[in-house]
């Protein structure tokens, strides 16, 4: 079967590219739920590379920029303040937001300049932030990973907030309003192109090393309300059993595709993902992890992500273990383990992405108020030789760390720079 691989990927004809997407999950990347990879116990044999990487975040100016409209000066001052503080935190890499609703942070000819920037969506800030980001983040020896989210159009329902220009206004068919907000449809092919198109252009622009999507697929759900996608349904379901294997079908297309045009475009730059952490409890597959989880992203978000591993088709896997050693309905005690399964001996690198915006929250329970609670995670994560890694969220809380969580963290586990996996 054709794999993708970090030197490139075998020659895939379509016939042999729609076997890899109607292979059942008994072939290449089927793993049981008694699969235990190996374990080590204590530091001993901790690989030389670790990936120490933190999110930075644009959507509604989150992390960066601060703020919309401060001047290009000002806002280079603070990108690379967060670059800097990485380099302190003894991190290697930065997961840089750069298509957060349907835009771009880099001069794209098929999309406008993000809001997040000047407050005005399409308006040129002056500056290429993605080309300035890759530059800096090398010249501190950290990766810069450009994380773009795929279909998420906009976080409101009015079309006509967008620029005349939009795509989402020039093809008012591709949008299904959900949830308070817009998204591509994942149902219609030339979405489909057209995303990957819009993401790839970064890629082409400029030596990224990785391209990185986070955990939306399909919408999370919304209770009483419907994603309508009939008309696609009706259009291309076909030769499906029903509506969820079409999805994810599509899903899947997404993920394979992008796969191997990255490739073709710039055969060293890596393709990450980052779901929530849950594929499927294990009270609904019996491969699944041993969690109570409401949400599971091969159900819900039509996101089949531990096919995506087990066939090869990505490069590294960052899962949202996002709660705490113990927690009641999704035990990072036992995600970890799960994922570590999952990964091994697919030559897929396992980082985990850690709640650290969660330390010191007033809302949060009880194991967040204490500082070590993230690193008892990295130190859960030693027994586990295939974690490789570990990913934060995200920039404003590294920079500013609460109650410390994050520089117990690096006094406990990061004595000295490393260099990421290759």
């Amino acid at each position: 079967m054709p794999r993708i691989t970090r030197r490139g990927f075998t020659a895939v004809s379509a016939g042999s590219l729609s076997a890899l997407l109607t292979a059942g999950t008994s072939t290449a990347y089927a793993i049981g739920p008694g699969h235990r990879p190996q374990r080590r116990t204590g530091a001993a044999g901790r690989p030389g590379r670790q990936f120490r990487g933190m999110w930075l975040a644009t959507v509604a100016n989150r992390d960066w920029p601060s703020r919309p409209g401060l001047t290009a000066a000002q806002q280079q001052a603070e990108l690379t303040g967060y670059l800097d503080v990485a380099v302190q935190r003894r991190l290697n890499a930065v997961v840089l937001q750069v298509r957060p609703t349907a835009d771009a942070l880099w001069p794209s000819p098929y999309e406008p300049w993000s809001q997040y920037l000047t407050g005005q969506q399409g308006r040129d800030p002056g500056w290429d932030p993605l080309r300035f980001a890759v530059y800096e983040a090398h010249r501190r020896g950290l990766e810069l990973h450009a994380w773009f989210n795929p279909y998420r159009i906009a976080n409101h329902t009015d079309p006509t907030r967008l620029v005349p220009t939009h795509p989402a206004r020039v093809h008012p068919e591709w949008v299904v309003p959900y949830g308070g907000k817009l998204y591509y449809n994942p149902g219609l092919p030339p979405v489909r192109r057209f995303v990957q198109d819009a993401m790839l252009h970064a890629v082409r622009h400029c030596a990224v090393d990785a391209v990185h999507w986070d955990d939306y697929f399909y919408p999370y759900p919304v209770a009483g309300q419907v994603f309508d996608d009939d008309a696609a349904w009706e259009r291309y379901g076909a030769g499906f059993p029903d509506r969820a294997a079409w999805r994810r079908h599509n899903i899947d297309r997404l993920v394979l595709e992008t796969a191997l045009r990255i490739k073709r475009i710039r055969p060293r730059t890596r393709f990450g993902i980052s779901p929530f952490a849950v594929w499927r409890n294990r009270a609904t597959d019996p491969a699944g992890s041993d969690t109570r989880a409401g949400v599971q992203t091969y159900d819900d978000l039509y996101a089949d992500t531990r096919r995506w591993v087990r066939a090869g088709w990505i490069d590294y896997v960052v899962p949202q273990v996002y709660w705490n050693i113990g927690f009641a309905a999704a035990d990072y005690a036992k995600l970890v383990p799960w994922w570590s399964a999952t990964v091994d001996g697919t030559g897929v690198d396992l980082y985990i992405g850690e709640a650290l915006y969660k330390a010191g929250d007033p809302a949060q329970p009880a194991p967040w108020q204490d500082p070590a609670e993230l690193s008892r995670h990295l130190t859960f994560d030693r027994d586990w030789p295939q974690v490789r890694g570990h990913v934060f969220f995200s920039g404003k809380e590294v920079a500013v760390d609460r109650i410390g969580a994050m520089a117990r963290v690096v006094a406990d586990h990061y004595p000295a720079p490393v260099r990421p996996p290759g």
